[in-house]
């Protein structure tokens, strides 16, 4: 099995803006992706298939939603805390950060926010143990930036809800024992209902042949006329603006996982270009790598700069939607451009299993995409500077 000899970087001393609750988080974290994760990583990516061997350890290291508190069965940390987790799982891989991104902010978070009391209780210990996997369910085949268009409805037939239509590109659907799915009601109201695996007519197709996050399980679901019991429904909070509540957390935890892919590219490139040799000396003596390698540490500094100031205003409530937004674009952008750059360094090595940098670089192409994609975020900031809608 592959040897992780991952060394993160810190050029402008970060860690002394972190406390030692976030240190520690981190460190086991990084631990466990480093015995658990990055020696079996690449032989699931190549088979295309979720290693759910390793739900057991996100759970252990407090992956699944760590900052719902502990009376749920949460770690009751804070949001730097989670982010830091999450840096450090997508270090390992971006599909393991879905699934654990998916959890804690697509699912126990609505249920904590926009649950009741008996749902709280209900649910949450089990996802928070890895007992239950849940997955989210917004996007359909036909609306992806435009979730208020969804087709996916529920009609009130007394004793129960009646549930129909279908969610598409969906992490965890495969194995899912819940789903948190959006859908309107007949006035056109947009809900959150909570569907568990087994009920009648509620199928989870997997999604095949993808290049990307082949090592994450994603599927539709699927709902042919199922009967949803009326206390399976969100009672808090409806409106497009609760889905989009759950995308701001998960978009949050995406700014600071998108700075681990890019700090294990930018790594594994910093040390092939001290041992590859051409002309007579390393590659790293050349301009031309080192202007590379210093344009990668000066983003993902400005990157980890930017999460922390997120993560800081996120603690003290005052973080906006469009704040999370600019965090999410940049850093990801950030990452995928640091993954291209490390991948020409490696040449041929570059494109193989023993480097991770081609499947950190083929994972981003999807985060890039999932929860905004990269235009839209772009006029999410637009809106928010010039107070004019690009949208209508």
């Amino acid at each position: 099995m592959k040897q992780d000899l991952f060394q993160a970087p810190d050029y402008y001393n970060l860690d002394d803006l972190l406390s030692e609750e976030h240190k520690l988080v981190r460190t086991a974290a990084r631990e466990w992706v480093k015995r658990d994760v990055s020696p079996i990583i690449e032989e699931y990516a190549q088979k295309a298939e979720f290693p759910t061997q390793i739900i057991s350890g996100l759970a252990e290291i407090g992956a699944f939603g760590p900052y719902i508190p502990e009376e749920y069965g949460g770690a009751g940390l804070d949001q730097i805390s989670y982010g830091l987790i999450m840096q450090e799982i997508e270090r390992g891989d971006s599909g393991v950060r879905s699934t654990a991104s998916v959890q804690s902010s697509l699912v126990m978070y609505p249920i904590f926010k926009y649950g009741n009391e008996a749902q709280r209780k209900k649910y949450l210990p089990k996802l928070a143990s890895g007992e239950w996997m849940g997955c989210f369910g917004l996007t359909e085949p036909n609306h992806g930036s435009n979730p208020s268009g969804m087709e996916t409805k529920f009609k009130d037939m007394g004793d129960h809800y009646l549930l129909n239509g279908a969610k598409m590109w969906i992490s965890n659907a495969p194995f899912a024992q819940v789903a948190v799915v959006w859908a309107k009601n007949e006035e056109g109201r947009i809900h959150g209902l909570l569907v568990e695996r087994g009920m009648e007519g509620f199928t989870t197709p997997t999604t095949h042949n993808k290049w990307s996050l082949r090592a994450s399980a994603t599927g539709e679901l699927i709902f042919d006329n199922v009967k949803v019991p009326k206390e399976n429904l969100l009672p808090n909070k409806s409106g497009l603006g609760a889905p989009l509540g759950c995308l701001d957390s998960a978009r949050f935890g995406i700014a600071w996982g998108a700075i681990g892919a890019a700090m294990d590219c930018y790594d594994t490139a910093l040390r092939y270009c001290k041992e590859r040799e051409q002309f007579g000396k390393p590659i790293g003596q050349f301009q031309l790598q080192q202007k590379k390698l210093a344009e990668m540490i000066t983003e993902i500094t400005k990157a980890q700069l930017l999460a922390w100031r997120l993560g800081t205003l996120k603690n003290e409530g005052k973080a906006t939607s469009a704040q999370i937004s600019m965090a999410k674009r940049n850093n990801v952008d950030m990452a995928i451009h640091i993954a291209r750059e490390a991948r020409q360094m490696l040449g041929g090595m570059g494109i193989t299993g023993e480097y991770s940098i081609m499947r950190h670089m083929m994972n981003l192409e999807s985060v890039i995409t999932y929860e905004g994609t990269h235009d839209i975020h772009l006029l999410i900031t637009g809106l928010d500077v010039t107070g004019l809608s690009a949208f209508k």
